[in-house]
């Protein structure tokens, strides 16, 4: 039984450990976590905690508040990330929602949501507009080139054939950045600050992953993954359009999967896509298969969701986005995308 539900006090070691055992575990719930969203975005963490009768950790929740006069007012485990949600025991998970819930009313947020891998057992609304996509690795090299089909075969090759190579470790956070915010920019949509990467690579050091695909001395493509079990995510990747004849971002994930390969993982995890959009159509063509996610959401209203640059309402935000010089758009953007979570 469920004693009480508090703020988290107790040791880091003793929070990663309840989560890594429990079921719907992810890298976004290990506490470290909580030093990136207080020191690169300056918002308010409140991980909580369940214990019971003996005082006994039988579940936790990040929970992070994203509060601005624009967007709103939020509570999301966890915000930027795909995954979050409470750990832990049956009781445990309904007692952290609970009190998550009776935070979010006294608090007046516009919305609190809980980002799970998996189904809870709780009674808030869940949406399903987020799947995440994967790939059953094989257990070599050879096997993994000859599951693709022809056509992707070829796709990979090509880079290779034009001169490109691929670049993975801690110095490879600057170039990832230069790519990134090139990319976000052409899509239109304010980018990350660099130092929300430099801050995941000093304080992952050992499971995050930065990648760069290189032609001669110039980045063309990036990806930033994560490691956590048996499973290797990529949460972003981006290439740069000048390039896209030769698709780079091709070669990138396939040495992203190697890389897994080689580490003993098993499960290549492409991140969240909206169902039946390019991103997913392009994550699919790997032969990978979908899992749905379940994210539960608490709302002041009917249809709330965490705001978009692809929502109607901010559809003039990319058009005049992708106008402005790329030095403009990257000091501007993380000014802006701390709040969009």
């Amino acid at each position: 039984m469920i004693a009480r539900v508090e703020r988290f006090a107790g040791k880091p070691e003793e929070w990663d450990a309840l989560a890594r055992r429990s079921p719907g575990f992810t890298h976004f719930h290990l506490y470290g976590w909580r030093a990136v969203m207080e020191r690169v975005f300056d918002h308010e963490c409140i991980y909580l905690a369940a214990y019971d009768d003996a005082g006994a950790l039988e579940g936790v929740l990040p929970l992070v508040r994203v509060k601005s006069a624009l967007f709103g007012h939020f509570l999301v485990s966890m915000p930027f990330l795909n995954y979050g949600g409470p750990l832990g025991s049956r009781d445990a998970i309904v007692a952290l929602v609970a009190n998550a819930s009776k935070l979010a009313r006294a608090s007046s947020v516009k919305l609190l949501e809980l980002r799970s891998r998996v189904p809870l057992p709780i009674d808030l609304p869940v949406s399903h507009r987020k799947i995440t996509v994967v790939l059953d690795l094989p257990s070599s090299e050879g096997a993994l080139m000859k599951q693709l089909d022809a056509k992707l075969r070829s796709q990979v090759r090509r880079p290779q054939k034009e001169g490109v190579t691929m670049k993975f470790g801690a110095d490879q956070v600057a170039p990832f950045f230069d790519v990134f915010a090139r990319h976000m920019r052409d899509l239109g949509t304010p980018t990350q600050s660099r130092r929300l990467f430099e801050t995941i690579a000093a304080t992952f050091p050992d499971d995050a992953w930065f990648g760069c695909a290189w032609l001669d001395d110039r980045p063309v493509a990036c990806g930033c993954a994560f490691r956590w079990g048996d499973e290797v995510e990529m949460t972003w990747a981006s290439s740069l359009n000048e390039f896209k004849r030769i698709a780079p971002n091709m070669l990138l994930y396939y040495r992203f999967m190697e890389r897994a390969l080689e580490s003993g993982v098993r499960t290549f995890n492409f991140g969240r896509s909206t169902p039946n959009s390019g991103t997913h159509r392009f994550k699919s063509q790997w032969g990978s298969r979908d899992e749905q996610l379940w994210w539960y959401d608490l709302a002041d209203g009917e249809a709330v969701t965490t705001p978009s640059p692809t929502d109607s309402g901010y559809a003039w935000g990319p058009r005049l986005w992708k106008r402005l010089p790329t030095s403009i758009a990257t000091a501007l953007g993380p000014r802006i995308v701390r709040y969009i979570p």
